[in-house]
């Protein structure tokens, strides 16, 4: 540490906060995006079980725009069990990019903390 110039030092510490404050905010967002996907999850699972719950013969109706569309049953629960897949590997997606944003951010704070720690030493 001692053979860089102050100004390599800065730029280094710059460097670093820069990303520590960017995976943070990555961070952030990527929480809040798996939250709602996981509210929309638990929605449509609702759903999902409703429709379970009624009888074989009740007409199902799908809205499009600000009509709706009969469709057949086997129809709609394909398409809701579709839906609830790809919520379900978007989730998991999410929980890899935030685990990697985790350990991105930590790293930047363990680097700071080093950086503080040895510049107070000297």
């Amino acid at each position: 540490m001692a053979t860089l110039s102050d100004d390599t030092l800065r730029k280094i510490l710059v460097q670093i906060q820069q990303t520590a404050v960017q995976s943070q905010r990555s961070l952030n967002i990527s929480r809040q995006q798996t939250t709602t996907k996981e509210r929309e999850r638990r929605i449509l699972q609702l759903t999902i079980d409703e429709i379970s719950s009624i009888g074989k013969d009740v007409n199902m109706y799908k809205g499009v725009g600000k009509m709706f569309v009969m469709v057949p049953r086997a129809t709609m629960e394909a398409d809701l069990k579709r839906q609830q897949k790809e919520l379900t590997d978007d989730i998991n997606n999410l929980n890899k990019k935030t685990k990697f944003l985790e350990k991105q951010f930590n790293d930047a704070q363990a680097q700071l903390r080093d950086i503080f720690h040895h510049s107070s030493k000297e």
